[in-house]
């Protein structure tokens, strides 16, 4: 599975006996209202949930999975606000709340910093490689490799 992180967030759970595995992508970490139950992966603690949910499907307790978490990054740096706690850094945060809740192990993180990352995640293997990419910064292929979390 792939996706590209702004300051948005991902969070891959991945059961090593069962080698299952799901991933998410969310773009803010709580809704500033009430849903009326229905559940929207666009929120953090909704993602996990949906996550949760599919895994429970499948029988793997979610206390067994690794976590790794990857994003959260500040798509503007020079529109930063001092002291102000920027959404890519609230997402993180939040990711790593939720988890813990949940009685889920982190086991690497590459959050935070300037810019976005692209993220691999290899179910068969519960291996996330992660390339995190500088704003404003001419890329090519051949000069970034991906790194396993």
């Amino acid at each position: 599975m792939r996706t590209v992180l702004g300051s948005c967030v991902s969070i891959t759970l991945w059961h090593p006996r069962r080698r299952v595995g799901a991933m998410s992508h969310f773009l803010l970490a709580e809704r500033a209202s009430p849903s009326g139950g229905v559940l929207d992966a666009r929120y953090g603690e909704d993602a996990l949930v949906l996550m949760l949910q599919g895994l429970a499907k499948l029988r793997v307790p979610a206390r067994e999975c690794q976590a790794k978490i990857f994003g959260g990054g500040s798509m503007f740096p020079e529109q930063a606000t001092p002291g102000a706690l920027q959404v890519g850094r609230r997402n993180g945060e939040s990711a790593r709340s939720l988890l813990a809740q949940h009685g889920i192990a982190v086991h690497s993180e590459s959050l935070f910093g300037d810019g976005h990352r692209q993220i691999v995640f290899d179910v068969t293997t519960g291996d996330v490689w992660s390339r995190q990419i500088q704003p404003n910064t001419e890329f090519s292929p051949n000069e970034a490799r991906m790194k396993p979390e």
